[in-house]
């Protein structure tokens, strides 16, 4: 294999980049293949089409609501293949909360679980004595101004599934709204007055934005919803350290309901050397590997290994220990082909809602009126969004 060269895409963020960048070196010495890593915005990476980069690259880093509509259109190449079943085996059982079950639709496994996250809380140690554990602590919180909360899309609409599914409702649930009157009523009406205390900035920031304003500024303190970044949790990575916790609560299950994140590494379809990819993916999300060298260039693991490492949690500063409740409570969000043409429409009309201060019926009656997969144009508009 000596002399191959492989292309990969992941996304711009030290935490999407760098560890990629030194365990595809690692493997390189030991194996002689090169891989070759590009990177697009997190914009991008939420909302591109994935049977277009399939087209160009080998490995692609991929958001798993994504999952019914590669499987329709036959760009990746599953990845339950024979020869690597104690690899699966021990990342089923080293899956935190649904990481690894997020990537198996329709019967097939269509990504390895390469970085675990979903939404959880960042705090300023050095401005608060300790993260709020409830809702009504946030939205005092947001009254004097110390609250930052990313709402651009698809980040608002992620607000609103997990204080649904903190109350009890899974959001997408078949067989019936996407939000009931009541559950609607109340997560869009706790929202609605939030925002209308929130810097003007949210409604354009994404997670890495908020986490950055955060770290340099010292007039927030808070944020109650933000897919968690490990990075701002060690020492020198910016300014100010951020703390993260679980996500404060609206009901009384504790920190359940969380909207599941992270990244899973698929192979594109289309590859010539998709056994050797194949082979480089299952070394990658090792335990061995993840808790090792991927934890160590800045990565944030997809194997559970690595999150109940003392040592990797303690170089952390405590990230994984403060937010693994969270994660293990985590809800999957649909993942049905169309699913993403929905994500697209309702994010927008969410943030348009609470940019505008409509009031929470009208925009809850927006949602319920938007037909998941059959919403004309926004896949197109998905398109030109991300270039």
């Amino acid at each position: 294999m000596t002399g191959l060269r492989l292309r990969g895409m992941t996304w711009d963020h030290p935490r999407g980049y760098d560890p990629l960048v030194a365990c595809s070196a690692l493997y390189r010495e030991s194996n002689g293949v090169e891989i070759v890593w590009d990177k697009r915005s997190l914009q991008d990476f939420e909302s591109f089409p994935v049977e277009e980069l399939a087209a160009s690259y080998d490995l692609i880093v991929i958001d798993h609501p994504h999952a019914g509509q590669v499987v329709r259109e036959g760009c990746l190449h599953p990845l339950d293949q024979p020869g690597f079943e104690a690899h699966r085996r021990s990342m089923l059982a080293g899956s935190v909360g649904l990481s690894y079950q997020s990537y198996l639709f329709g019967g097939r496994l269509w990504a390895l679980p390469l970085d675990a996250a979903t939404q959880v809380q960042a705090w300023r140690p050095d401005l608060l004595a300790h993260a709020p554990e409830h809702w009504d602590e946030i939205a005092a919180l947001a009254q004097v101004g110390k609250v930052v909360l990313p709402l651009r899309a698809p980040h608002g609409l992620m607000c609103v599934m997990t204080l649904a599914a903190n109350l009890g409702w899974l959001p997408g649930s078949a067989g019936g709204p996407f939000l009931p009157s009541d559950i609607g009523l109340e997560v869009l009406e706790r929202l609605v007055e939030l925002a209308s205390h929130l810097d003007r900035r949210c409604f354009t920031l994404d997670p890495i934005g908020a986490l950055d304003l955060m770290s340099r500024d010292d007039a927030f303190s808070c944020c109650p919803f933000v897919y968690g970044y490990v990075n701002y949790a060690q020492a020198g990575f910016r300014p100010r350290r951020l703390a993260f916790a679980d996500i404060p609560t609206l009901g009384r299950s504790g920190p359940l309901g969380s909207v599941l994140g992270g990244t899973g590494l698929a192979i594109s379809a289309r590859s010539r050397h998709r056994e050797v990819a194949v082979d480089f993916a299952y070394w990658i999300t090792s335990a061995e590997i993840q808790r090792g060298l991927y934890a160590a260039s800045g990565g944030q693991p997809g194997h559970g290994a690595a999150w109940l490492d003392p040592v990797v949690d303690t170089a952390a500063g405590g990230f994984y220990s403060a937010t693994r409740a969270t994660l293990q409570g985590a809800m999957v969000r649909p993942r049905h082909d169309g699913y993403m043409d929905f994500q697209d429409a309702a994010s927008r009309i969410i943030v348009a809602g609470l940019a505008e201060g409509a009031s929470a019926s009208r925009i809850l009656g927006l949602l319920n009126a938007v037909d998941a997969g059959r919403v004309p144009g926004a896949r197109d508009s998905a398109r030109a969004h991300a270039t």
